[in-house]
């Protein structure tokens, strides 16, 4: 949390008001964050070994692309906020 955050969760006499709604958002933020980083942090690796004489010739490769253009991240992010939880994501797999 921001520090403006966390101003906002404390009464004018210092005791804390928690909106858990807030705490939730933030949550399902973080959450989203990581999905993206070990997404990124598979592709790296993947890169790294891949046998592929070329990267735009590895079915992985090609996969990540279309996932990352496709915004699947933002749009699972605007899912959570809405209280919808997605079926399965692809990104987990790669």
């Amino acid at each position: 949390l921001s520090l403006d955050e966390i101003q906002a969760m404390l009464s004018p006499n210092g005791q804390a008001d928690v909106d858990r709604a807030v705490l939730l958002a933030k949550a399902d933020e973080i959450d989203a964050t990581v999905r993206q980083l070990r997404a990124m942090s598979r592709g790296l690796r993947h890169a790294a070994a891949c046998p592929a004489p070329d990267h735009t010739q590895c079915p992985n490769f090609r996969r990540l692309l279309k996932i990352a253009a496709s915004g699947v991240f933002k749009r699972d992010t605007a899912r959570r906020r809405a209280g919808v939880r997605p079926a399965h994501s692809n990104v987990e797999a790669v």
